[in-house]
């Protein structure tokens, strides 16, 4: 029987980091955070664009371990679900979904599937954007101050104070402001806007550091031309390819995306005293997988498990997973795959929670990192079943 991704994926933690010898690990106290704030678009998002009150998912959404759609867009857990498991801390609620009563003891999501790190604008997916999570956030603050000033009622759902502090800041967003613009602009049209993406990236990183952050962690953006949906609206002509069947031009805007990126964590580190700014290599990561796939267990590197249209990409726009639509005068639906677990990518933008789980392995290696943490992250990645 061939191992599956999250099995394979699980062991070369193991052999990376040591844990091959039966040794018990633990988690190093340079990781040891009180609480977690997430800032980020759908790559993140737990939540928070259901109870923002859009469509409702439909299955086969979360299917794979929550049993029915959760609000995130997969088929189970993303990246900032395993890191929160690594750190042996709770998944974290969505800032806008208040049903049930969610404890935010151990932090918050401000991200919201469709954002932007620049303001959106009447043509943007969403409403929300990186400069509104950051003022969701500043109430979120506020309003636990007031709470904590009132006495213990409610200090077993809420961050204490000093979390701000201690707590650890996550990001991960600019994937929406690049591949959005591809549709309307040129390659360098896109390339020209970076600088200003980045200025807004800044001034939000700036108001969290005046307020008290000072654990960073900041992921940079994936091979965009390697989502099924850019290979379909934008890889018709073979020539626009790369040799793993990418889109060339949305991953060149991407890699310089994250050049820049990279240059203002290392500017920040100069600039914000007594703050530790931790840079991840989403991208190359991302971008080995789906090059040598079969070598990690997967048999799919670009076709969508939950869409419509067959290999090889499997993916129509027009049907969306999950659901029904005419075309061409028929019903049709958008079915998800019998095995995720064979494929890196789940809907045509995103990504599996197998393919979810090889990445985080791979983040918790600590060798795509800046500054490297390999001699400071000795613990495995430990997920619920």
């Amino acid at each position: 029987m061939r191992p599956t991704p999250a099995a394979v994926a699980l062991l070369l933690v193991v052999l990376c980091l040591g844990g091959g010898g039966g040794r018990e690990a633990s988690a190093s106290s340079d990781f040891d955070y009180p609480a977690a704030f997430n800032f980020g678009d759908s790559n993140s998002d737990t939540g928070g664009r259901i109870a923002a009150g859009f469509e409702p998912m439909p299955p086969p959404y979360g299917s794979t371990f929550f049993g029915s759609p959760s609000g995130r867009f997969s088929d189970g857990r993303l990246i900032v679900d395993f890191l929160m498991d690594a750190m042996d801390m709770p998944f974290l609620n969505s800032y806008l979904d208040s049903v049930g009563a969610p404890n935010f003891l151990a932090g918050v999501n401000f991200a919201q599937a469709g954002c932007s790190i620049t303001p959106a604008t009447a043509t943007s997916v969403s409403p929300f954007s990186f400069g509104l999570q950051i003022k969701q956030f500043f109430a979120f603050k506020e309003k636990v101050t007031k709470l904590l000033s009132k006495g213990d009622r409610y200090r077993r759902y809420i961050p204490q104070l000093d979390y701000f502090s201690k707590g650890l800041y996550m990001f991960d967003i600019g994937q929406n402001d690049l591949a959005g613009q591809f549709y309307s602009k040129t390659e360098d049209q896109v390339i020209a806007s970076i600088p200003t993406i980045l200025l807004e990236f800044e001034t939000g990183l700036k108001s969290l550091y005046e307020q008290g952050a000072r654990k960073f962690w900041i992921h940079n953006t994936g091979p965009l031309g390697c989502l099924p949906q850019n290979i379909a609206l934008f890889g018709k002509d073979p020539s626009q390819l790369d040799e793993v069947h990418c889109v060339t031009k949305h991953n060149r805007a991407a890699k310089i995306f994250n050049l820049q990126l990279h240059a203002l964590c290392t500017k920040l580190r100069g600039q914000f005293a007594g703050a530790d700014i931790t840079y991840i290599d989403i991208y190359s990561i991302k971008y080995s997988l789906i090059a040598n796939y079969s070598r990690y267990g997967f048999e799919n590197p670009t076709q969508a498990c939950c869409g419509y249209g067959g290999p090889p990409l499997n993916y129509d726009g027009r049907v969306p997973c999950g659901q029904t639509k005419s075309v061409n005068g028929n019903l049709v639906t958008a079915k998800g795959c019998s095995d995720s677990t064979e494929y890196v990518n789940w809907d045509g933008i995103h990504y599996t929670e197998a393919a979810n789980f090889h990445i985080t392995s791979q983040i918790l290696t600590g060798r795509h990192s800046d500054p490297p943490f390999v001699d400071k992250m000795p613990f495995l990645l430990k997920p619920r079943f």
